[in-house]
This record gives C-alpha cells, sequence and structure tokens, in this order.
C-alpha cells in the first residue's frame, strides 16, 4: 500500500531525474533515492549523460552498505540488458535492496517488464503500481512515444501577433515578440533532440536554429547538447553556406531521391537523405519514422505555416506552443497555419491548455493537440 513516505521518495526522484532534463539523450531522464531499512534516506543519483552510469547505481554508490534490506524509488523500470552501461537490476540485487517501488514501466522492448520479473526472481518486492506515474510519463514523453510509437514527440512552436499573424505583408517578422519570450525558446530549442525546419524558412531567413544559452544558463554542468537541424529539401535548394550547417552539431537533409549532393560531401555532420516524394512533398511520417531510427525522442518545429499545415493535417503534431504578442499586424500580414478547408464545427481541431504563462511582455501558450 502506497504511503506518504513513498510519495515523498517519489517525488523527490523525479526532482532528481529533471537534472538531467537537457543532457541525457537518446537516453530517458531518470531519478533514484534509496532508503536503507528504518525509511532513511542514505542515496540519490540521477541519469546526467548518456554512457555514464544509470541513477540507480550513482543513488547505490553513495549509500553503500546503507542500501542492504532497503528501498530503491526509481522514476522508471530498472535496465535489465548490457548496454553503454550494464544493467541496473543486477546492481540493486548485488546490493541486497529489498524493495523496489517504480513510477512506470519501461517502454523500451530491450526491458519493458522484464526488469521487474527479474527482480522479483530474486526475491525482491516490486511495486510496480505507478506511483506518481503522470508525472513520468511526461518527463520521457518523447521516449515514451519513440519506443512505443516508432515517431518521435512533435511540438510546434509559433509567435504571432494578437490577431493571429506570423508576417507582415512583405514578409517582415523581426521581432514578433519580445526578448524575453525568444530566451525562452532557447530553452525550448535546448530540451529537443532536434529542430526541423522546411527549405522555404531557409531560404527566407538563413536561420542558425542553434541553443545561443550558455551551460550555466540552463543549470548543467559541461557542454550544451546541441539540438540536430532538420531540413526539408526536396529539391535541395539550401546553400552549402548556409548558418545551420557550419555550426556545431549535425544536420539532415531531406531531399528527393537522384538528386545531386556532392557539393555537401565536404561539410562535416551533415547527412543527406533521400526519400520518394509526390509532387515535391514527402511522406512526413517517413520522415518522422527516419528520425525516429536515428534515436531522436523529440522534435520542435520551427517552419512556415505551409509545413505546419502539413505536418497537422498529417495528425503528427503533439503539441503547439504559441507566443502571442501583444501587437495587431492587421488582415493583409500572414497568417498562422496553412490547413485544410474546415467546412463544419464539429471538425475544428482540438486543443487542451496545458500551461499559460506570460513571458515578458507576451503570452506563451502550451495546448495538446488532439485530433
Amino acid at each position: 500500500m502506497t504511503n506518504q513516505r513513498d510519495v515523498e521518495c517519489m517525488s523527490l526522484a523525479l526532482r532528481l531525474a529533471k537534472r538531467g532534463y537537457y543532457t541525457t539523450r537518446p537516453n530517458p531522464n531518470v531519478g533514484c533515492v534509496i532508503t536503507d531499512k528504518h525509511g532513511d534516506i542514505v542515496g540519490t543519483g540521477y541519469h546526467a549523460r548518456a554512457g555514464r552510469a544509470h541513477a540507480e547505481i550513482n543513488a547505490l554508490e553513495e549509500a553503500g552498505e546503507r542500501a542492504i534490506g532497503g528501498t530503491a524509488y526509481v522514476t522508471l523500470e530498472p535496465c535489465c540488458h548490457q548496454g553503454k552501461t550494464g544493467p541496473c537490476t543486477q546492481a540493486l540485487i548485488d546490493a541486497k535492496i529489498a524493495n523496489v517501488v517504480i513510477a512506470m514501466q519501461d517502454p523500451n522492448p530491450l526491458v519493458a517488464g522484464k526488469g521487474v520479473e527479474q527482480l522479483r526472481q530474486q526475491g525482491i518486492n516490486v511495486s510496480d503500481n505507478n506511483l506518481l506515474n503522470q508525472q513520468a510519463n511526461k518527463l520521457n514523453r518523447g521516449f515514451i512515444k519513440r519506443m512505443s510509437q516508432g515517431i518521435p514527440w512533435v511540438t510546434v512552436k509559433t509567435a504571432t501577433s494578437i490577431d493571429g499573424r506570423i508576417s507582415l505583408s512583405n514578409g517582415k517578422s523581426k521581432w514578433i515578440t519580445s526578448e524575453h519570450a525568444r530566451k525562452d525558446v532557447q530553452k525550448l530549442r535546448a530540451s529537443n533532440d532536434a529542430i526541423l525546419t522546411g527549405i522555404g524558412t531557409v531560404l527566407a531567413d538563413n536561420p542558425s536554429l542553434n541553443v545561443r544559452l550558455k551551460s550555466e544558463q540552463l543549470g548543467i554542468n559541461g557542454n550544451i547538447i546541441q539540438p540536430c537541424r532538420v531540413v526539408i529539401d526536396p529539391q535541395l535548394k539550401i546553400s552549402p553556406e548556409a548558418k545551420l550547417l557550419s555550426l556545431k552539431g549535425n544536420a539532415l537533409i531531406f531531399t528527393e531521391n537522384n538528386v545531386d549532393s556532392s557539393k555537401f560531401s565536404d561539410i562535416q555532420n551533415c547527412q543527406i537523405i533521400q526519400l520518394p516524394n509526390n509532387n515535391g512533398k514527402f511522406n512526413l511520417r517517413l520522415v518522422l519514422e527516419k528520425l525516429s531510427s536515428l534515436e531522436i525522442n523529440s522534435i520542435m518545429v520551427e517552419a512556415g505555416s505551409a509545413l505546419v499545415g502539413e505536418l497537422i493535417n498529417a495528425k503528427l503534431v503533439d503539441e503547439l506552443v504559441h507566443y502571442i504578442s501583444p501587437k495587431v499586424m492587421g488582415n493583409t500580414a500572414k497568417g498562422m497555419l496553412d490547413i485544410d478547408e474546415i467546412k463544419c464545427m464539429d471538425d475544428c481541431i482540438s486543443l487542451q491548455y496545458s500551461d499559460i504563462r506570460k513571458i515578458g511582455s507576451d503570452l506563451r501558450i502550451t495546448s495538446l493537440i488532439t485530433y
């Protein structure tokens, strides 16, 4: 039976897991709390970066022999396979832990209940009643979606005037939102594995699509992991001198089959991926499946109204982060989305607000999309 102490310890484990929010990709965020047989906390840990010790290992190292007969609170089912690090289940067994409480099952098919089974086979009492499950799921929603559906979590970021416009009729859009909002976008970029845009945005704005904050601004130790920059470019119009190809980190360009890409052969960390197209457009689900195969859990879309509209029409967008500026740009300015015509109110795309807050002089509305 769950008690208040269990909730307190799992809450702490979740707070620990969040410390790896910007740095664990492609691995999930995991936190662990160890209590001794009297219920006192003797070890804490979290997973900081892929290839480094998992949360359980760090917590057990701090706890030492005090872990014997104790309880491990873990935000994700302990792994039971050999990856870049050893299986955490065996470490818990070797430490003579008596009880393990988990917030959620690992969706990775290599684990997916096998970790719990292995612990129970060794006489460890495992409570898998999903304590604080919703919080644990939200923390790793990209990893969960990639493992369970084979595509990443997709967030579309938009910035508009209060009348829903993204640029003036002459194309000018800098700056719709405040400096505070633009800094907030940098944090949003840092939290995603990839930034996706279309060739139209690249040709018009020559964006960098990188994170321009410092490590201390994100509260992390070590270097910032730059998100992969992804461009949808069917006819390969992007210039080899484009900003996004000259920066640290990886770039992926999706283009159509049989396009000559030799001019990009000398550019480091740039991969050209060729796909079949239909009238110059790709099956965007195939794009997401390819990104998933490259261990990309989450994608932030910063693109024009056409590409965003295509993604929404294809029901591939999970979340919309909408920054609204207290400006009016008028009816000749360009609208936010190009989506299929809706003729019936019952067919409108519904949103579920998950967060609304003021950022500088702007509003930021975060919504989940329901189709």
